[in-house]
């Protein structure tokens, strides 16, 4: 029997969500192998999701197209809906608020739900469990595969290893008998356990879950310190406390900070950027997108960071510095300059394929220092009376002239929600 006392934790997980939520869409492709990815009528990009059908042929996520037709030929691969995946997945959030009131978005396929308080009204666990899988495919024609246990990493770790290779689509892991279930698994199984680590751990003689669970603490970190260094000691309690399944982390509707730190923005480039002339268009689109959201919420800042990456990850190069102004600001120009100067000082003129830009140290803009430049407040208003046409209309309606250069993102990420097509 379950103690009274003890915590009630779900991770549900929406079975290959962008490609069931176009398969719901679309009946037609309800028996065909379906992926959604990058460019459909230029056969390139990656897979983004790849429905069972697609899988049982050897198809895989973040593979490319390439790769995914030379495995089945009769492929439907299908462009990216963005704004779509976001509406179902608040529309799943709704379902799920119904059984509690405590629902922890993970990922915008994932979420977390205490149910500890739920049982009076619901039921045992499984059968809130059955309850939620049976309303949101009655609703959205989604399948769920809920991961049950007292606390996130485990309910994490119930779903991902067992509930997704159930007929059922449920898994409950009790932290008692982990020696009989979740040790028994490779390593590599684990959260949070990466590739490097799980090639790092396995030469240390740990194999399981178990074998990492039982690794004295003290000993774990002298060992993970000779591998990595610096704080290896925060990553090994980490390591080791997941294993054991101690996590009393809250599952909380609030998870982002009370106070906001910075607003920031990063774009990967379509091809190499070499030249300065080419960095400024694309730091102007960044200047104007971070403080577009600033306006949006009421704030300036004091601090501007910017830098790069380049394409090629076996030898990263790139940097990331920061600049502190004298006064408050969310102006774009502003931000822009300091950006360049940036820009200017560090970049060691390498090819770059990822740029960001943040400001920070952020001060609600109703009080803000007052400078000895007139047109300033015209400027404020100007760029305000932007933001509205661009609210009303989209990004791409007014853009500045240079973001129609071959350098400029503004108009092909105007369709786009977190790098995909809306």
């Amino acid at each position: 029997m379950r103690p009274r006392d003890r915590r009630v934790v779900f991770l549900a997980d929406c079975q290959s969500f962008y490609a069931s939520v176009e398969k719901a869409q679309r009946p037609e492709l309800e028996r065909k192998p379906v992926v959604v990815a990058g460019d459909p009528e230029r056969r390139s990009g990656i897979i983004l999701a790849a429905c069972p059908i697609a899988k049982s042929f050897g198809v895989k996520t973040a593979e490319s197209i390439r790769e995914s037709l030379a495995k089945c030929p009769q492929l439907e691969i299908v462009k990216p809906r963005m704004q779509l995946y976001i509406d179902v997945s608040l529309q799943i959030t709704e379902i799920y608020k119904r059984f509690s009131d405590l629902v922890e978005p993970y990922s915008i396929d994932e979420q977390f739900i205490d149910v500890t308080g739920s049982g009076r009204l619901f039921g045992e666990p499984r059968q809130i469990a059955k309850m939620i899988q049976e309303q949101v495919w009655n609703e959205t024609r989604i399948r769920t595969r809920i991961g049950i246990s007292e606390n996130k990493v485990l309910a994490k770790m119930a779903c991902d290893n067992y509930a997704k290779k159930t007929d059922s689509g449920i898994f409950e892991l009790r932290k008692e008998e982990l020696a009989d279930t979740l040790w028994r698994l490779p390593v590599g199984n684990m959260f949070m356990i990466g590739s490097r680590m799980n090639a790092r751990l396995n030469l240390m003689g740990i194999q399981t879950i178990g074998d990492l669970a039982r690794t004295p603490l003290e000993t774990l970190k002298a060992r993970l310190g000779r591998s990595f260094g610096k704080n290896s000691d925060i990553n090994a309690e980490i390591l080791w406390r997941i294993a054991n399944g101690h996590e009393q982390s809250p599952v909380s509707p609030l998870t982002f900070d009370a106070q906001q730190k910075g607003i920031g923005h990063m774009m990967t480039l379509p091809f190499d950027y070499r030249t300065m002339d080419a960095l400024k268009v694309v730091l102007l689109e960044l200047s104007e997108l971070v403080c577009q959201r600033c306006r949006s919420k009421g704030l300036m800042g004091q601090v501007v960071s910017a830098g790069c990456q380049g394409a090629d990850f076996d030898r990263p190069t790139g940097f990331y510095r920061q600049m502190k102004l004298q006064h408050n600001t969310n102006l774009t120009e502003e931000v822009f300059e300091v950006a360049c100067q940036i820009f200017s000082k560090h970049w060691n003129g390498l090819p770059v394929r990822k740029v960001g830009v943040t400001l920070s140290d952020l001060t609600p803009d109703d009080t803000y220092q007052m400078t000895v430049f007139p047109d300033r407040e015209k400027k404020m208003a100007l760029e305000r009376a932007t933001d509205e046409i661009k609210s009303r209309f989209g990004n791409a309606s007014i853009m500045r002239a240079s973001s129609a250069t071959p350098s400029g993102q503004a108009q092909r990420r105007a369709g786009m929600i977190g790098g995909h097509y809306k």
